[in-house]
């Protein structure tokens, strides 16, 4: 059942928690301080203690060092899902940079923005290629657009081109697919129907989707992560890479989606961290009371 005094309160959180640590990110990116790789994963973390969102993992770990992680898309609600599991940055299409607040929080993440013109790739694949030797790790949607969840649509084979270029080490850049499925209302299954309230896609506007995901209970977010490939893996093809990351992508989700793969769930805030930042603020209150996140609380419990 909707709730939409608790999508009051949520969105004043969000709002209250973006206006605090806007500014913070700011600095930090302009002094070149290390917390501006470090405050995005916390932002995004406490985002989905807000949103409600329980994330739960399987398969294994999310790789260390510089390489891309490819995932199905379908809402932007995938991206604080993947933000809070790992230090890394988003590549994102241009438009998005363009966006009212959404496109100010995606440059502030430091974001690598890409055109889906063949005249710029040339461009894009160096840019992506610095971010790599610099040791970022990156994270991308190759699907090119979100979908309505209930399924993978085809990679884009021209994002994969980063795989031809190697690391300062000599070593091959890393590909790693994750499958991401909504599957659970508040511990129930969700339906084709019902999964349009996680997935946000076509002509949906983006303000009347977030309010009545805010009044929602508890969304289950089930990650299915694989091991990671290399053009090697792939006899040297970039569209046999990509082949590879969709299938095991669709895989992952189809599973997850049948219950196949039900996961752990991941406590995406540190318990000290969270105390020292948030604990004696408003933030803190609206998070822990009122019931807000129910009895079953997961994240920096």
């Amino acid at each position: 059942m909707n709730c939409y005094v608790c999508a009051a309160i949520r969105l004043t959180a969000y709002v209250l928690l973006t206006l605090v640590l806007l500014p913070v990110q700011m600095v930090a990116i302009v002094c070149n301080m290390r917390l501006a790789e470090e405050l995005p994963r916390f932002y995004h973390a406490l985002c989905l203690r807000i949103l409600h969102i329980e994330v739960r993992v399987s398969g294994g770990d999310l790789m260390d060092g510089p390489g891309v992680i490819v995932a199905n898309h379908a809402s932007y609600l995938d991206i604080p899902v993947l933000g809070a599991l790992t230090r890394a940055s988003f590549i994102a299409k241009t438009e998005v940079a363009s966006w009212p607040v959404f496109g100010l929080l995606a440059k502030l993440s430091r974001s690598t923005f890409v055109e889906r013109r063949a005249v710029r790739s040339r461009d894009q694949n160096d840019q992506l290629s610095e971010r790599l030797n610099n040791g970022d790790k990156l994270i991308l949607f190759p699907e090119g657009t979100s979908n309505d969840g209930n399924r993978v649509l085809p990679f884009k084979s021209t994002l994969f081109a980063a795989a031809e270029r190697t690391l300062p080490d000599g070593s091959q850049v890393k590909f790693q697919p994750v499958s991401i499925a909504a599957t659970r209302l508040d511990g129930a299954p969700i339906g084709r129907d019902l999964r349009a309230f996680y997935s946000w896609y076509g002509d949906m506007d983006l303000a009347p989707h977030l309010w009545q995901f805010m009044a929602l209970g508890k969304v289950t977010v089930e990650i299915v992560v694989h091991p990671p490939v290399t053009l090697a893996d792939a006899a040297g093809s970039r569209k046999e890479l990509a082949r590879m990351c969709e299938a095991k992508v669709t895989q992952g989700h189809q599973a997850a989606l049948r219950g196949i793969h039900q996961g752990v769930p991941v406590q995406l805030i540190d318990s000290d961290l969270s105390g020292e930042l948030v604990g004696f603020s408003p933030l803190a209150i609206i998070c822990e009371d009122f019931r807000l996140f129910g009895p079953d609380r997961q994240f920096g419990a």
